[in-house]
């Protein structure tokens, strides 16, 4: 659904050239053209008209100098520096750029009539006088000569086995004269045909087609040959063939025209001379003649040289060429350029651009050159409002085809409706005023313009007087103007631009070479013409001009890229630099095809798209694979060359930000990605909606709703409290219906009325309902970055589901609890505990009371309850309620079978109340509320209470039921208390014993417990004699001391066991130097001093010492080790690099930061073993976690135990700083000054050797291996690889402790500073 527009035009009528123009070629290298005429050769330069070469073909004779020469071909060579002529007397010349000569490389004495390069420039095919081809290499050497008239078909002549014949088919009525064939009679060429060859090669060099006349029947044949000049097929008779022939580039169509009785057409051969297609062209019998047909380098443009046979009322004959291009099976007329009638205005050459595919080069007789340049662009309306249709018009000769995507889609070549132009169109415009977007123009080639206005009251009508529903109205031809304009030649305005009411902006080419005019059109005081209101020269050639949708900027472009702001509405039309916020100029680095005006934070930008897919904004380069953009609305919208579809929101971007948007390829919930079918253009965005339209490359459209577009659209839904549009999209599109709450929470809360009363369906509520989950999607699903996330309203707190359910079904109570009776009883299922028992009972009170004929009856709620619910749960629940006429409705409604259930519901019925609710709790395990039920049966069930606290655990419920002086309190309190002590807590047991009045059992608690303070109140409280109180004291100062509790040990021995000699001594035991000191002075006992302080004393100082010096050795071996086993791994993962390149994804594995997470899959076989043990039993995943810190050399995970075996040597020195403390002072007080002085010293050397070794053993890479690495300084690649790392190690959780350093007290002062 693509035109061709006129992107630059230029003219050149000052080149003097002596004759008429034969032929022409277009060096790419230099950008000139060589022409040939009846006497020489000229190189001129199109851009500035000047000659630049003139090279006299007459002085040596190989033209005459009567001016009867004709040259019959010319070819640039760039690779030999030359130019190669061919005359019709037989000689071939070649020119040397350089050199300046002239040389005749060969002749034919029977002339020349065609010469044909390769597309490679390797072979030359030559066309004799004798019908004879010549095929020669690009050295001049001959190949071969063959004659073009063969008798045989060709080397691709089919082969037929009989089948299908007409001779043995049946035809019917028309009898068996029909099964003889008939000799068809070929027409003789047209007397216009000029009866010589034409050869065309096909794009990859390796066939030629010739047609010719052929000599038995006057008409023309065409013959395809190979490379090496050997016939390969001759194409069927085909009655009125004519000249021109052409083949496509890329393609294996050969095209050529056929003239018929009622017709004229252009026709296709494949390579084998059978038909393959055609379409008409719009021409009346023996209107005209088609000179050539011209395929451009690409093959999507395909021009036809038409000239009138018949001359007019002033004798002369007009030429026409038209330019074609099809799309889905379809020929569309998209350019007609007329010359006007006179020989010198006729084109005497006509040649596509060999290297840009759109540009065509034109010679005229008169020595006015014509270089078009051409892009493929869809015209769409351009309104923003909801009232644009979206209009996208296609150019068909004198038709336009126009589709208002807003109402239907309708793939090409259909289109909404045609509206008909009594001259061909060259371009369309839409009026970009808005509220005015749906009216078109039109230009025609006779230089009118048709404006057609969308009647807008006719759109608002839905039926039209036949009772038809109306979906669209085609617009109506308003005005029509013609154009004042000063030059003459076709195409002279391009770039129309409708700017508000009749008031247009267009381009023309300036009579002064490389400059523009720029032109304001409005109407004439007679309201026919369109007069030129201003004008301004630019000095360059404007190739592209757009106009703002927000406001009436309009910004054109120059051919090198340069931006120009044009100030179109001020007094007189002014064209300046475009600058930029910092007031520096801003150009295109290259020049762009399409360009479109964009706003990015509050500044208006230019964005522009190159022939080479590149997309800038400004001079800001935003990607290099764009096959296509739209701005539309706040968005940017793109299809690239990987197959993709983006959407970026502009307000929320800086220009950076689009640059790293357009960069990355989005990760799994990116809603500006969507993947689309491989060269998929845009062609338009339909306005308030969630709608694109695709174009594949065959032509066929698809519309897809991109997800950005869908929910950008939804949230303005949403905010402008449009409940039904937004739930109607949502539902087609599948986007989950959470987004209509947890958009903005407060402001659904606040207009759940207004919900319900929009959506108005008892289906499309409860499916809302249903869909309720606590995940926030604006956080999850559809993350937002324009707006700050959602929050619930003021007071509102819980669950996000209960919260809904609760609003919606209140609301709904008060508007008409009868109609929503089926979404009230989903919003009590949906709540996070369903309260089916709610629910039952509302259907139970609909059975007692039935509505009215409108309302819901309890059958059809309970069967949509059973539809929600599984019905055994159900029925469960409806047994739960004590309602037995409920459970029969439930139980009706499921398959269970009568014969089970009304038994055990009439042996409910006949027991006593709290019994029948204790024996329905108990079979729904509601145990709970059974043992309330069944507390309330009498003391003749106590013994089932007592029995189901066991069973169940319930005390603390069941002692909450009964007084606490009560028989069965003291009863269920010891019950507890046997509980507890099986639980292994006596002391809570002793306890609960204790206040029952149970002290023996107290007692035995208490002792097994070591609670020794409350053993002993207790014991004083039965009470206990002195002497068993003694045992007593001496058995839980045994029990202390098992359980390394000397000081509380101690105390027992001396008040309540009357040994201070042995409290003493237990108090030495546990290093309780200062406690120890004061009972010896205490009790006068300083003997023991001596016998037992000091050699404790000693012996302590020895083992410590011993102590640190192993801690110290076997902290320094793990060290060195730790160091090693790192080299090692580094060392392997540089090998693997060597061997697999920076590509190798295992490489990381063995990096310093991720050795220890990923030592798992540096031995695959311990991994998968230990990940099959792990999920057997506890058992053997603890035997798996020892392996894993098993400090065996060469084991996978050798590095881990490392680690966790340095962090406990950390942790358990750091710990004994009090215990050393009270060492040293004990030491210092006896004047062990020597050996305390060697103690503090070598524990501060230990310390200080962890404090400085802690920060190269947990370096900051390891603990950036464990944690993804954010941050400032991080990239996407970066954090991306970190997650993934994380995500592939096999390390547990757990094993975080083992990367993270040990903390060390260094605030707890231990050393003495009486110590040197």
């Amino acid at each position: 659904m693509r035109n061709l527009k006129l992107l630059k035009h230029l003219h050149s009528s000052g080149i003097q050239g002596p004759g008429s123009p034969q032929c022409f070629s277009v060096r790419t290298d230099s950008g000139t053209v060589l022409a040939s005429t009846e006497c020489c050769v000229i190189e001129y330069d199109p851009r500035t008209g000047q000659v630049v070469t003139e090279v006299p073909l007459t002085a040596e004779g190989y033209l005459p100098e009567d001016g009867s020469g004709l040259v019959v071909g010319i070819q640039d060579l760039p690779d030999q520096e030359s130019a190669c002529v061919a005359t019709s007397s037989g000689d071939v010349i070649l020119y040397n750029f350089n050199t300046h000569q002239l040389e005749c490389v060969g002749s034919v004495d029977s002339g020349l009539t065609s010469m044909n390069w390769s597309p490679d420039q390797e072979l030359v095919i030559l066309t004799t006088g004798q019908d004879s081809i010549i095929m020669m290499t690009k050295d001049f050497d001959p190949i071969t000569e063959v004659q073009i008239h063969q008798d045989h078909f060709g080397e691709g002549k089919f082969i037929t086995v009989g089948w299908g014949k007409k001779e043995t088919q049946f035809h019917g009525s028309e009898g068996k004269q029909a099964a003889q064939k008939k000799n068809i009679e070929v027409q003789p060429a047209v007397a216009w045909d000029d009866r010589k060859p034409r050869v065309t090669w096909r794009g990859d060099g390796q066939l030629f087609a010739v047609s010719a006349i052929c000599p038995m029947s006057g008409a023309r044949k065409v013959r395809v040959w190979n490379r090496e000049c050997v016939l390969q097929a001759t194409s069927e008779a085909v009655n009125g063939l004519e000249q021109a022939l052409c083949w496509k580039p890329s393609g294996s169509l050969i095209a050529s025209t056929q003239r018929h009785l009622n017709k004229h057409s252009v026709v296709f051969m494949e390579k084998n001379g059978l038909l393959h297609g055609d379409f008409t062209l719009p021409l009346a019998k023996d209107q005209a003649k088609v000179k050539d047909l011209l395929w451009n380098s690409d093959s999507t443009v395909l021009a036809v040289w038409l000239e009138d046979l018949n001359a007019g009322e002033d004798g002369l004959i007009s030429t026409h060429i038209q330019l074609w291009s099809v799309g889905n099976y379809h020929w569309y007329l998209k350019q007609s350029m007329s010359f006007g009638r006179g020989p010198q205005a006729a084109p005497a050459c006509v040649s596509w651009d060999p290297e840009r595919p759109l540009r065509l080069h034109l010679l005229t007789s008169g020595w006015t050159s014509h270089t078009y340049d051409w892009c493929l662009t869809t015209d769409r309306s351009q309104g923003d409002d909801p009232h644009d249709n979206a209009n996208v018009a296609v150019i068909d000769g004198d038709k336009v085809l126009v589709t208002a995507f807003r109402q239907c889609v309708v793939p090409p070549p259909m289109c909404a409706f045609e509206l008909k132009l009594p001259a061909p169109v060259n371009l369309v415009t839409f009026c970009s005023e808005p509220g005015r977007t749906n009216d078109l123009a039109a230009l025609t080639a006779d230089g009118r313009v048709f404006i057609y206005f969308q009647d807008t009251e006719a759109q608002k009508r839905t039926t039209d007087a036949a009772g038809f529903r109306v979906i669209t109205c085609a617009p109506e031809l308003k005005h029509t103007y013609r154009i004042t304009q000063a030059h003459s030649e076709p195409l002279a305005l391009r770039l129309v631009l409708w700017l508000k009411d009749q008031t247009f902006l267009c381009v023309c080419s300036d009579e002064k070479p490389g400059h523009s005019e720029l032109l304001l059109l409005k109407p004439s005081e007679s309201d026919s013409m369109l007069e030129i209101s201003t004008r301004v020269c630019v000095e360059g050639h404007v190739t592209s001009m757009c106009r703002s949708r927000q406001s009436n900027l309009v910004a054109l472009q120059l051919e090198e890229g340069q931006i120009r702001r044009v100030l179109w509405d001020s007094p007189e039309l002014a064209v300046i630099h475009w600058l930029d916020s910092r007031g520096s100029s801003v150009n295109f680095p290259q020049p762009c095809v399409h360009t479109a005006l964009c706003s990015i934070s509050g500044e208006e930008h230019l964005l522009g798209l190159t022939k080479r897919s590149r997309l800038y904004l400004g001079d800001t380069e935003l990607a290099s694979n764009v096959s296509s953009f739209v701005v539309y609305d706040d968005f940017l919208l793109l299809t690239t060359h990987s197959h993709t579809c983006r959407c970026l929101r502009l307000s929320t971007l800086s220009i950076k930000g689009l640059v790293a948007a357009l960069s990355s390829d989005g990760g799994q919930n990116d809603e500006t990605v969507r993947r689309v079918e491989r060269g998929s253009r845009i062609v338009t965005v339909v306005p308030h909606d969630t709608r694109l339209i695709l174009q594949m490359p065959r032509g066929n459209l698809e519309t897809i709703s991109h997800r950005a577009l869908v929910l950008a659209q939804l949230r303005k839904w949403l905010d402008g409290l449009r409940f039904k549009e937004a739930f109607e999209c949502m539902r087609k599109l599948r986007i989950n219906l959470n987004l209509i709450y947890d958009h903005n929470p407060k402001l659904f809360l606040e207009n759940v009325e207004v919900f319900l009363q929009q959506v108005n369906s008892i289906n499309h509520i409860n499916l809302f309902l249903t869909e309720l989950k606590e995940d926030d999607t604006t956080q999850t699903m559809y993350p937002c970055t324009s707006k700050p996330a959602s929050h619930s309203g003021p007071g509102v707190s819980g669950k996000k589901v209960d919260i809904v359910c609760n609003a919606l079904r209140t609301t709904m109570e008060i508007l008409d609890a009868q109609k929503y009776c089926l979404c009230i009883l989903t919003a009590h299922v949906k709540k996070t505990v369903p309260e089916l028992e709610i629910a039952l009972q509302k259907v139970h009170d609909l059975r007692v009371n039935p509505p009215s004929s409108a309302g819901v009856s309890a059958e059809e709620a309970l069967k949509y309850l059973v539809f929600l619910v599984n019905v055994n749960e159900l029925y469960e629940h409806s047994l739960g309620t004590y309602d037995f006429d409920l459970v029969l409705m439930v139980a009706e409604k499921s398959q269970k079978d009568p014969k089970e259930y009304l038994p055990f519901l009439n042996m409910l019925k006949a027991l006593e109340t709290n019994y029948q609710r204790y024996t329905i709790d108990k079979y729904l395990k509601r145990y709970k509320k059974a043992l309330h039920h069944l507390s309330k049966c009498g003391e003749e069930h106590f013994t089932e209470v007592l029995n189901l606290v066991r069973d169940q655990r319930l005390f603390s419920e069941a002692l909450d039921l009964y007084p606490s002086d009560s028989s069965q309190y003291k009863l269920l309190s010891v019950a507890y208390a046997e509980h507890l002590v099986e639980q292994s807590q006596p002391e809570q047991a002793g306890l609960l014993l204790w206040r029952c009045g149970e002290l023996p059992r107290a007692l035995q608690a208490f002792v097994g417990g070591a609670s020794w303070r409350y053993a002993l109140s207790v014991a004083t409280q039965i009470p206990v004699p002195p002497d068993q109180l003694a045992l007593l004291a001496r058995d839980l100062a045994d029990k202390l001391i098992e359980q390394r509790r000397h000081t509380e040990a101690s105390v027992l021995l001396e008040q309540y066991g009357k040994d201070c000699e042995e409290a003493i001594s237990t108090l030495i035991t546990g290093a309780a130097w200062d406690e120890a000191l004061r009972l010896v002075y205490l009790y006068n006992r300083q003997d023991i001093i001596e016998t037992n302080l000091k050699p404790a004393l000693l012996e302590a100082h020895s083992t410590q010492t011993s102590f640190l010096e192993a801690q110290k050795a076997l902290f320094s071996r793990h060290q060195v080790r730790l160091a090693v086993v790192r080299e090692l791994k580094e060392k392997a993962r540089l090998e693997m690099l060597d061997e697999d390149g920076p590509d190798c994804g295992d490489a990381e594995l063995y990096s310093e930061a991720s050795s220890a997470l990923t030592g798992s899959r540096l031995g695959s076989r311990y991994s998968h073993s230990n990940s099959r043990i792990s999920s057997r039993s506890s058992k053997n995943r603890r035997k798996a976690e020892g392996k894993k810190l098993s400090l065996k050399e060469g084991s996978p995970f050798e590095d881990v135990a490392l680690l966790h075996a340095l962090s406990q040597i950390i942790q358990i020195s750091d710990k004994m700083r009090e215990e050393v403390h009270s060492l040293l002072e004990a030491l210092v007080l006896f004047h062990y000054d020597a050996q305390a002085g060697a103690l503090q010293r070598e524990y501060s050397e230990l310390l200080q050797l962890m404090e400085t070794s802690v920060p190269l053993i947990w370096h900051e890479g390891l603990q950036q291996g464990h944690t993804p690495i954010t941050g400032p300084n991080s990239t996407a690649n970066s954090i991306t690889a970190s997650f993934q790392q994380q995500r592939g190690s096999s390390a547990p959780q757990q094993d975080a402790e083992f990367f993270t350093p040990p903390k060390m007290r260094s605030a707890v002062k231990w050393k003495l500073w009486v110590l040197k």
